[in-house]
């Protein structure tokens, strides 16, 4: 498919045909932007009262480019129909950086998504964005946590520049950053709200990188499964990201997945240790492999003037996503109603079993 503009009969910006959506909208609830690696996870996301669902082309133009995931031309044109006939929408990502040589992929996934009649694409790289502005002014653009925007200035450069509507804002500013971020700014902000927690800045960290030769920006994968090994250290487990050892883990104690900045370390002239007491393993020093879940912070995340809450998680199962996403459709649904929120519900879908509100509290600070 060749495209250069929009299919006549989307509905990409039409939102008399969502009333529900609109009807939150003006209602002040943040809209639930929910994961779909497969057309199955995008009609259970919609389902289960997700807003606007966010999804992929199967190849290197997304950041979740795995085997048995993403969409073909012809099941993103299915998923956007069932979609709007929900009242739904549906956001491209096209988010990671062309490789030299190869642009006319993802110049043609961009092309693609506005003739499909997708409602936005989610995009990081300035050269696409600039092709997106000059050949479909139309198309609604999104600037992706790969980009890295996190102050005034960088924002206001994307918005300047290629008239940028939303920008997904990193995992490392606090509620009151977000809030301050907000007032001085005119383009819409959107968070992350649940899954994987990344502390490090997205779109910048090279930790991945130099340990597994693979980029997160080009494959898609911080810490990639090809590359983990768990294997036993007497009654203890060790989590191995190729030949570096990322944690260990004792007998009975939860094991998370081996990303780095998630790992333990032993800082130079400290003695070892936890909060809970000495240990030779050493100490987390940036964040618990838990997940991020900010279920009960709703409340002061509109407050702080956010448009839009994201849940991880295009390669989970259609499982993850309905219990994710219902139970985010619920508490925004309480918080826009005034009930005070509730929390608790997800541990069972949280990494180690447990959840963090990550940059957001920053307690330390």
């Amino acid at each position: 498919m060749t495209g250069t503009g929009r299919a006549p009969n989307s509905r990409a910006t039409d939102n008399r045909q969502r009333p529900d959506r609109q009807d939150r909208t003006a209602r002040g609830i943040m809209e639930l932007v929910a994961p779909a690696g497969t057309p199955a996870a995008l009609r259970t996301a919609i389902a289960a009262g997700a807003d606007v669902v966010y999804c992929g082309f199967r190849d290197a133009t997304n950041a979740r480019n795995f085997p048995g995931l993403n969409f073909s031309r012809d099941e993103l044109a299915a998923g956007i129909a069932h979609a709007h006939a929900q009242g739904a929408g549906v956001y491209l990502a096209c988010n990671t950086y062309p490789q030299a040589g190869r642009e006319h992929l993802w110049r043609q996934a961009v092309d693609d998504a506005a003739s499909l009649g997708v409602d936005a694409v989610i995009l990081a790289d300035i050269g696409l964005l600039g092709h997106a502005r000059d050949r479909h002014p139309d198309l609604r653009l999104h600037l992706s946590v790969q980009a890295s925007a996190s102050n005034e200035d960088a924002i206001a450069f994307y918005q300047r520049h290629f008239g940028v509507r939303r920008v997904v804002l990193p995992r490392v500013l606090s509620l009151a950053d977000i809030a301050a971020l907000n007032r001085r700014i005119t383009v819409e902000t959107e968070v992350f709200a649940f899954g994987g927690m990344c502390v490090m800045a997205e779109g910048r960290c090279a930790l991945s990188s130099y340990v597994t030769g693979e980029s997160p920006n080009t494959t898609g994968a911080c810490s990639p499964a090809a590359h983990v090994r768990y294997q036993p250290d007497g009654d203890a487990t060790l989590a191995r990201l190729g030949a570096v050892t990322v944690d260990r883990f004792a007998p009975g104690e939860p094991v998370g997945y081996p990303t780095l900045c998630k790992g333990r370390f032993s800082p130079r002239g400290a003695t070892p240790g936890t909060a809970s007491g000495p240990r030779r393993d050493g100490v987390y020093l940036f964040e618990d492999p838990v997940s991020l879940n900010v279920e009960a912070m709703l409340p002061e995340l509109a407050a702080a003037g956010v448009r839009a809450i994201k849940i991880e998680g295009r390669q989970r199962g259609r499982a993850y996503v309905e219990a994710v996403v219902t139970a985010f459709r619920r508490a925004l649904d309480r918080a826009g109603r005034g009930d005070p929120a509730t929390a608790g519900t997800l541990a069972a879908m949280s990494e180690g079993g447990s959840g963090t509100a990550g940059a957001y509290r920053r307690g330390w600070q």
